[in-house]
């Protein structure tokens, strides 16, 4: 198992955005008119928006109050440190949750049965050997300290106790979540966009109109996406604290 996760965190981008298209396939409907009536489309749509956001709001929090480089230059496993501050001292793993929750919650927006019932148990076995390699090395480096850690944190249940606390004691820093989370964000967003217009003919009526809607709404996500970016590369907005 350790090396099948070694194997996916080396491939992890590439084979992400595959496993992501798949929310296209045809499939058969989570909710249908049938069961739910002509407003079928709200259950998956605001169900799925619930859960994706929370992913969101998962990762942005986590990243904005302790970040963790998860792997090296060669794209193998790595560690410098072990954090187990900010939402690590309540997950283990909170941005793989976040992404999970991202991912079930796209699923759900697209009323797919396959993607839900299939693509997701594919994406939780891909993240459970992951995280059972990087626990190995993490185990390898820190020795006793990781295990202590591991005692005390839960591996995929965020634990609510003492999270305000945590909350209170940490600066947000949201100009690490931008930068660190721009790329996600501009994949993700588009993806629902494009989900909750073609998909579903109530929201945009007129065909003529999905088209014009998408490439609007694209283009004022890839400007935000370019500025955020410029920012970045010029130097103008790094993650360091005022």
């Amino acid at each position: 198992m350790i090396a099948i996760g070694n194997f996916f965190f080396k491939y992890r981008n590439n084979l992400f955005i595959i496993l992501y298209l798949l929310l296209f396939l045809p499939s058969p409907k989570l909710f249908s008119p049938q069961q739910f009536g002509p407003n079928y489309y709200l259950y998956p749509v605001i169900l799925g928006l619930l859960i994706t956001f929370s992913g969101e709001i998962i990762r942005g929090i986590t990243i904005g109050l302790a970040y963790i480089i998860r792997g090296g230059r060669d794209k193998k496993v790595y560690a410098e440190t072990l954090v187990t501050e900010g939402i690590f001292r309540h997950c283990r793993n909170p941005l793989y949750v976040g992404n999970i929750l991202m991912l079930l919650g796209v699923g759900v927006v697209a009323n797919s049965l396959i993607y839900v019932g299939i693509v997701m148990p594919l994406f939780l076995f891909i993240y459970q050997a992951i995280v059972l390699a990087e626990e190995n090395f993490l185990r390898n480096k820190f020795g006793a300290q990781f295990d202590a850690y591991c005692g005390r944190v839960s591996r995929w249940l965020i634990s609510p106790s003492g999270i305000l606390e945590t909350l209170k004691g940490m600066r947000f820093n949201y100009k690490r979540w931008l930068l660190k989370e721009y790329n996600t964000l501009l994949v993700w967003l588009i993806g629902i966009v494009a989900i909750l217009i073609f998909k579903y003919p109530e929201i945009v009526p007129e065909p003529d109109n999905r088209i014009t809607t998408f490439a609007v709404i694209v283009l004022g996500l890839g400007m935000c996406y370019a500025y955020v970016r410029y920012l970045k590369k010029s130097g103008k907005m790094t993650d360091s604290m005022a």
